[in-house]
């Protein structure tokens, strides 16, 4: 089902920005930010964070996690390598050239958020309106057969995408009106709607697929047949649900681009995929693979106490970063009852005692998520003022009072794991919402039908440890609480049908929020099976306040819209917040050199490259 344009081109309120406000250009640009100017010039030789004469050579062997059964990223069915948790960050997994480099999380500028610079366009060509945007490809672009990439595989690429890929595609591209074909190496791509300074950005994603290769396949269904493609990598094997081997392509079209220099230095990167985080880690300590991101407090604490980490064969480091953290939580889903209630929903996050798990399992490393937008300059702090507060003036009668009046916060527990007086402001809320105790049972005065809920997640052990003390707690209130953890591809399905209660989720944030919050927020998206929006969210004062910072004319007026909308996300109760750590915990066999600069917004192992004495065995 593609959601209805109008519901999308009638977010908020805004006008067309106007040509002073727009950071367009009438000349063609070598690249696109939606606010301020590129930290690039039209000339730059390679990014600052790489080492541009970094050696080519050698094997990476990366951890995957869960498994797979489908190598098409672009598609709701089967569950891609790409798509697996975690995998993406390591910088190997983009699959195929995008029109412009920095626009997709997949593939980020290193050390400047929100820029993205030209990949198989060499210039982008935005009128000041931004009614429409023309990218101009290379001439030398290829795909890895040697077939020239043109201006019909642009427009052959976002129909596909649009009309069989994955739904999320047909909700991203509902502002681009149409692509039309100038010449054979020239696209320009038409909007429409109020809210167009993040649409050149959602163009230069589009991955960019061959006409000639797609236009007789089936490109609905799952495939482990490697495709044609354009990438610096090609898919070299495959072990179904187990491995994935690239090899890097030494014709590669693009690899003297100034994008592309000191980056993807290996020849090979072999993906193992464990189901099992234990068994993954026992393989690290042996040198199966030669980078861990370990996700877990305890574990980074305690279980590095082997022979290669004393002997220095393996070395750690928390690197800090300023990458957007992504919003974790339990989402509950209220197309259910009684999720529905925010009373319930906030009752129930008060028996998660966060104290107590950040003590007692993850070492205290960790901050409570009090943002949907944590580690960023996006986050509601304080009381509305100044142009937050008028942007949440109008719909004041529809928001609790006291958002006007506090600043949010959760209740601290004193750590117990069993706070009575949590229990009691929970039964509190129970009792208001309908909820009595009958024959130590939570039940609704009325129906008699008790509350009962499912927590949902894969298999997961260490979330196990988190879950189980909340369960107590419910248990302890009456309320009917169970725990289910299920294969990836078992909880991918239900996801995608938002068959569930209660589930644990991570929606991944960009530096820049954009067109991605109408899946993850807006009413359009609540029933767009294998869509993000889990909470269910159908909110009018949500869609105005995603339709404001999609429309936003500066970046002060952007960043009042993001806390705003910050903040009522976080008063309507939607979700129990986690946690997040600013920092990479990564552990590596000590085979490699990296360069000396920072990248605070990716990882930055594609910028890696093997030392000498592992490239010569």
């Amino acid at each position: 089902m593609r959601p209805s344009r109008w519901a999308i081109g009638r977010l908020g309120a805004g006008a067309l920005l106007t040509a002073g406000a727009m950071v367009c250009s009438a000349a063609p640009q070598h690249g696109y930010h939606p606010f301020g100017v590129l930290k690039y010039s039209a000339d730059f030789h390679h990014f600052d964070y790489v080492n541009p004469s970094a050696p080519k050579g050698g094997t990476l062997k990366l951890l995957g996690s869960g498994d797979f059964d489908s190598i098409n990223p672009y598609i709701l069915a089967g569950r891609s390598p790409a798509n697996t948790p975690g995998a993406y960050v390591f910088g190997f997994l983009e699959m195929t050239d995008t029109l412009l480099m920095g626009a997709d999380a997949h593939n980020s500028v290193g050390d400047e958020a929100g820029a993205a610079y030209g990949l198989i366009s060499e210039s982008i060509n935005c009128d000041p309106q931004l009614n429409q945007c023309t990218f101009k490809l290379r001439d030398e672009a290829r795909f890895q057969d040697g077939t020239p990439i043109t201006a019909d595989d642009v427009l052959f690429s976002f129909n596909l995408l649009r009309d069989q890929g994955h739904p999320r595609y047909a909700l991203r591209y509902q502002q681009i009106d149409k692509v039309s074909i100038i010449n054979s190496h020239q696209v320009r791509f038409h909007f429409t709607g109020e809210h167009r300074r993040m649409l050149p950005l959602i163009a230069g994603q589009l991955p960019v697929l061959p006409k000639h290769y797609w236009q007789d396949k089936d490109f609905s269904k799952p495939t482990l047949t490697p495709p044609v493609i354009s990438g610096p990598y090609r898919v070299a094997g495959i072990q179904p649900g187990r491995q994935i081997t690239l090899q890097r392509d030494p014709g590669y079209w693009g690899r003297d681009l100034p994008v592309n220099r000191g980056r993807y230095n290996f020849d090979q990167v072999i993906i193992d995929f464990y189901r099992d985080a234990e068994v993954a880690f026992e393989a690290f300590k042996t040198g199966r693979y030669d980078i861990h991101l370990d996700y877990i407090a305890k574990h980074w604490a305690t279980a590095y106490d082997f022979p290669a980490v004393r002997d220095g064969r393996v070395k750690r480091a928390e690197i800090p970063h300023r990458i957007a953290q992504g919003t974790q939580a339990f989402f509950f889903n209220q197309r259910r009852t009684p999720f529905n209630n925010p009373d319930i929903r906030q009752a129930l996050g008060l028996l998660f005692d966060y104290e107590w798990t950040n003590r007692n399992i993850f070492n205290g490393a960790y901050q409570r998520q009090l943002s949907w937008f944590p580690n960023s300059e996006h986050s509601a702090s304080g009381v509305p003022s100044g142009a937050e507060l008028a942007l949440l003036e109008p719909f004041r009668q529809q928001l609790p009072e006291k958002l006007f009046s506090e600043p949010f916060s959760l209740p601290v527990s004193d750590g117990s794991g069993r706070d009575r007086r949590h229990m009691q402001l929970a039964m509190a809320l129970f009792n208001k919402a309908g909820y009595l105790i009958r024959d130590k049972k939570l039940v609704h005065g009325e129906t008699g039908e008790a509350l009962s809920l499912e927590i949902l997640n894969y298999h997961s052990p260490g979330m196990d440890r988190v879950i189980q003390p909340w369960l107590r707690n419910l248990e302890a209130l009456g309320v009917d609480a169970s725990y289910r953890s299920i294969d990836p591809a078992s909880f991918k399905q239900r996801l995608d049908q938002f068959d569930f209660d209660v589930t644990l989720f991570v929606l991944p944030q960009n530096t820049f929020p954009g067109v991605e919050l109408i899946e993850y927020l807006h009413s359009s998206s609540a029933d767009m099976n294998g869509g993000r929006n889990y909470a269910g969210i159908q909110d009018p004062v949500i869609d105005g306040l995603v339709g404001k910072v999609l429309s936003a004319s500066t970046l002060d007026d952007y960043r009042a819209a993001l806390r705003a909308l910050d903040r009522v996300l976080l008063w309507r109760h939607y979700t129990i917040p986690h946690w997040y750590l600013g920092r990479h915990r990564l552990a590596w066999w000590d085979l490699f050199k990296r360069p000396a600069s920072a990248t605070p917004y990716v990882l930055g192992t594609e910028t890696w490259w093997m030392t000498e004495a592992e490239r010569s065995q």
